[in-house]
């Protein structure tokens, strides 16, 4: 797997393919809105979906894990879809977050899906937390040094005579916006007018993730 970089105010952190970033100084590894339990919500309104998608997150999660051997993860909020998601969680779930989290530090950011994270997951609770020069939050609101996610970054590029949709990566070397990383989390296309709020004239990076690498691809070639 081709390793692919992401600047955020002179802190470079590896993008993963998965939708992680990893700070390799600090040892930290960072992913935003899983939204566990998004199929039993759904399906709790009669909107039946695979009920697989926390094992498919968690699983993907454990693998990025192994890849960088974290010291601390970060989740940047929405990691449960909604208020009681984490009371829906099988035990096996649980035994698999415990897994992940021993041995290392792992912070809980509130999000707009999950405001009052559950105390009994382990970890820690935080509205954002600050690292050197960056920080991480839930929602963007386009400060120097800061990662978020909320937003669920997609892109849309033609390449050889196709078009592909993927989540992305947004930055422009100030400030970035992560993918969500849940199985079944959605996207917002870069070229909404949320990210103008948080970017300037599209002068930003997609950083898309791709089959065998990310693609780095200036949001303005973007459609």
């Amino acid at each position: 797997m081709r390793v692919s970089k992401v600047t955020v105010s002179d802190v470079t952190f590896a993008a993963d393919l998965s939708g992680a970033l990893f700070w390799e100084e600090q040892r930290l590894l960072v992913v935003s809105d899983l939204h566990l339990e998004k199929g039993s919500s759904f399906a709790m309104r009669g909107v039946l979906l695979p009920p697989y998608d926390t094992l498919a997150t968690l699983g993907r999660l454990a693998a990025a894990i192994s890849r960088h051997n974290p010291r601390t993860v970060v989740a940047l909020g929405d990691s449960f879809h909604d208020r009681t998601a984490h009371e829906r969680l099988s035990a096996d779930d649980r035994d698999a977050v415990a897994a992940l989290q021993t041995g290392r530090d792992w912070i809980w950011i509130s999000g707009n899906h999950d405001p009052e994270l559950p105390r009994d997951l382990g970890g820690t609770v935080a509205d954002e937390v600050a690292i050197g020069p960056i920080t991480f939050r839930h929602e963007p609101t386009g400060a120097h040094g800061e990662i978020a996610g909320h937003l669920h970054p997609k892109a849309r590029v033609s390449a050889r005579g196709r078009s592909m949709e993927r989540r992305c990566f947004a930055s422009d070397g100030v400030r970035a916006v992560m993918p969500a990383f849940g199985a079944y989390a959605g996207g917002l296309s870069i070229r909404d007018a949320a990210f103008a709020k948080i970017f300037p004239m599209n002068g930003f990076v997609a950083h898309l993730l791709g089959d065998r690498r990310v693609h780095a691809i200036a949001a303005s070639r973007c459609y």
